[in-house]
């Protein structure tokens, strides 16, 4: 992935190196974590099967117009994640069973944006720092059941990138996402869930971030 926005920034740097840069595009594809706590009482297979899910691939985009140093836009990111396990549990007469679920978990941000950088200074190490605020959307799916929830989430990033060229820059890139869910749609019937039930959102990223700028 990281040669083929090496490759892509070339080319793009030769057709935009004429342009003004009032325009700023950052792609990022990495790795993500899930940090809010693990609920207390679980067996050992069903940590194993949580902690599946606290662990997925991140991408994100973002889109700036050029102020100078700053930038004012809009950012999208998404989560994705997923368990499969065999668990025990108890049937309706009290029966002790077992069953093979799987899990699937997508969490979405997007919302205005706003990045300061160092792309105008005469160097070719960049530091750049982005901060978002918009709306974080939980979705999460095992068998016929399906869950829904979304609240006010925030976004932070820094990334160090280096100059290939005037107009392509590429580095490594930390995030934060945070959000919480105080209520949850389960196969569209609203469940609000205690103090203690929270669904925590927050992640910390870890990603290769291309900037084009033209």
């Amino acid at each position: 992935m990281i040669k083929k926005l090496i490759v892509l920034g070339t080319i793009s740097s030769s057709l935009f190196s004429f342009a003004q840069e009032k325009i700023t595009i950052i792609p990022a594809v990495g790795y993500a974590w899930r940090v809010a706590k693990t609920a207390p009482g679980l067996s050992m297979a069903e940590k194993n099967y949580v902690k599946g899910l606290k662990n997925g691939i991140h991408f994100e985009i973002a889109a700036y117009y050029n102020l100078k140093n700053i930038g004012i836009g809009a950012k999208f990111s998404n989560y994705n994640a997923s368990s499969s396990g065999v668990l025990s549990g108890y049937n309706m007469n009290g029966q002790a069973v077992t069953a093979s679920i799987s899990t699937k978990d997508n969490i979405t941000f997007f919302g205005p944006s706003v990045i300061f950088s160092n792309y105008t200074q005469p160097t070719n190490h960049k530091l750049v720092a982005d901060v978002s605020l918009g709306v974080i959307t939980y979705t999460t799916k095992t068998a016929a059941v399906k869950g829904t929830g979304s609240n006010l989430g925030l976004e932070l990033g820094a990334a160090y990138q280096y100059a290939v060229s005037k107009n392509f820059m590429i580095g490594p890139k930390l995030g934060i996402t945070a959000g919480t869910l105080s209520k949850i749609k389960v196969n569209g019937q609203t469940v609000d869930l205690g103090d203690d039930q929270k669904e925590g959102l927050t992640r910390v990223s870890l990603s290769a971030a291309a900037t084009f700028r033209f």
